[in-house]
């Protein structure tokens, strides 16, 4: 059974995934950071949370297909 909470946590990551996918990159920060007040150790979130960190500093083309690239190890 999946707690309130981590209810809360998923609907926020949807919510920031559909963001990442159009492109809209500070709408799905916001996202993420409010699935990670609710779980600080949400994994994914705090992935996405980063990607959308870098690709805000860096945007990718328009025609973006959604692979985010790596660009250190």
């Amino acid at each position: 059974m999946i707690t309130a909470e981590k209810e809360e946590v998923l609907r926020w990551f949807g919510e920031g995934r559909k963001a990442y996918k159009l492109m809209d990159f500070a709408r799905a920060k916001e996202c993420f950071e409010a699935a990670l007040k609710i779980d600080r150790t949400d994994g994914p979130s705090a992935v996405y949370l980063q990607r959308c960190q870098e690709l805000i500093e860096n945007p990718p083309p328009e025609d973006w297909d959604g692979v985010f690239v790596m660009k250190t190890k």
